[in-house]
């Protein structure tokens, strides 16, 4: 069984946050210095890149936001975004208020995609399919996700990973928003994963992530809800490719209500981890059959 190399970003000089500014942010609670962590290959951990700006990095970043009845934090959010974008792309799920009005007042670069069906899952597909950059980065309307910290995803990207995770509990992140059952649920889901894929995930279901976008392939989404980013993670590990967690922090929603439910998305999140390890087996033993001698009378 293939699995995810996963690096949890815990190595003290990986994300050096007490040096020299390197890119500039509005505030200090996201560093502003962004070095690009060691990343790890084999039994070690090789050098660093540094990366001082988006565009001193020659990839072109998309950034993809699921937005609905969010106008009252896109404010928020577009002004934590780094300059040097190659793509803003805001997939909205047919607000009721002026979120599109508004994301196009503040950003006329941004392209707006009319999602086609509903949730979560819907609107990044409906994303992906849009993104024409080297890296896409994914990012949620209510500012629970700071823009601010994408360098810091870049980087891990430019020095070697294929998939970046945010993670709330590695080391340096945290969360002024989860719920202790959210928060006991996430651990338990993560722990499942971890022991059928043999990864080392510390958090399954945050949806700040930044990946090459060839790995879009291995990732199908396909689904509509809020299990997205645990298709996306477990997908990932068993296309085997190499993930980096970096810390993040997750802040409250500003405005208006969360449509995720602890035990309805939670037990749309273990479904899916159930579903895919059923098609994880059925192809092992198709496969095995096909290897099977024939029998000549």
């Amino acid at each position: 069984m293939s699995t995810a190399r996963l690096s949890n970003g815990h190595d003290p000089d990986a994300l050096r946050r007490d040096g020299a500014p390197l890119v500039p942010t509005p505030s200090a609670d996201v560093p502003a210095l962004v070095a690009a962590p060691a990343f790890h290959h084999g039994n070690g951990f090789h050098g660093h890149r540094a990366v001082r700006t988006l565009a001193d990095t020659g990839v072109r970043v998309s950034v993809v936001i699921p937005t609905l009845n969010e106008e009252h934090n896109l404010p928020h959010v577009f002004a934590r975004l780094p300059p040097a974008l190659h793509q803003l792309i805001i997939v909205d799920g047919h607000s009721t208020d002026r979120t599109v009005a508004v994301a196009q007042r503040l950003r006329p670069d941004a392209r707006i995609v009319m999602q086609t069906g509903r949730g979560k899952g819907n609107a990044l597909a409906a994303g992906f399919a849009a993104c024409t950059g080297d890296i896409v980065v994914t990012l949620d309307a209510d500012g629970s996700t700071d823009a601010a910290e994408i360098p810091r995803f870049v980087a891990a990207l430019c020095n070697g990973a294929d998939f970046v995770k945010g993670s709330r509990f590695a080391q340096g992140g945290a969360s002024s928003d989860i719920t202790r059952i959210r928060k006991l649920g996430n651990r338990v889901l993560s722990a499942t994963v971890n022991g059928l894929y043999g990864t080392s995930y510390t958090d399954l279901c945050y949806g700040y992530n930044a990946f090459w976008t060839r790995c879009l392939p291995y990732m199908h989404v396909d689904c509509d809800g809020f299990e997205v980013e645990t298709l996306i993670n477990v997908r990932i590990a068993k296309a085997g490719l190499v993930v980096h967690e970096v810390p993040s922090y997750e802040h409250n929603r500003i405005h208006g209500a969360s449509n995720l439910s602890a035990v309805r998305d939670g037990g749309r999140v273990l479904r899916t981890i159930a579903r895919e390890r059923v098609s994880a087996v059925s192809r092992q033993l198709w496969r095995s059959r096909l290897r099977l001698p024939r029998l000549v009378p």
